[in-house]
């Protein structure tokens, strides 16, 4: 049974760092990614990883600040956030699926598996 555990989350003040963890077994398919809730908007994606490539997207909003990066050795999925601000509080997910088209990777629609989610709060 495929399992996420994301952690690292905790409140900061704008402008610090935190790196987020998605631990992951038994295995990860070829298309992970993060994504983050904020209350009473919309699930979104920020950082999606091909694996077999190493191949990254992000989008404008995050783009230069976060970096998502898989450590095989330890199992685990990071989400690297530097200079935050207060609008990338919200509750961060992991997620993998094993086939996606490209124009999916940060569509939070497309993935079947996910985990609970922690909680990053930026202050200002």
């Amino acid at each position: 049974q495929l399992e996420l555990v994301e952690s690292g989350g905790a409140s900061v003040q704008a402008g610090g760092s935190l790196r987020l963890s998605c631990t992951y077994s038994p295995y990860l398919y070829n298309y992970v990614a993060w994504f983050r809730q904020a209350p009473g908007k919309e699930r979104e994606g920020v950082a999606a990883l091909f694996t077999p490539h190493s191949a990254t997207t992000y989008p404008d909003s995050v783009k230069g600040r976060f970096t998502i990066s898989e450590d095989k050795a330890e199992k685990t999925v990071y989400l690297e956030m530097n200079n935050l601000k207060p609008e990338d509080t919200g509750v961060y997910y992991c997620a993998e699926d094993p086939y996606l088209s490209r124009s999916e990777y940060l569509d939070s629609a497309a993935y079947k598996f996910w985990g609970q989610g922690t909680q990053v709060t930026v202050s200002s």
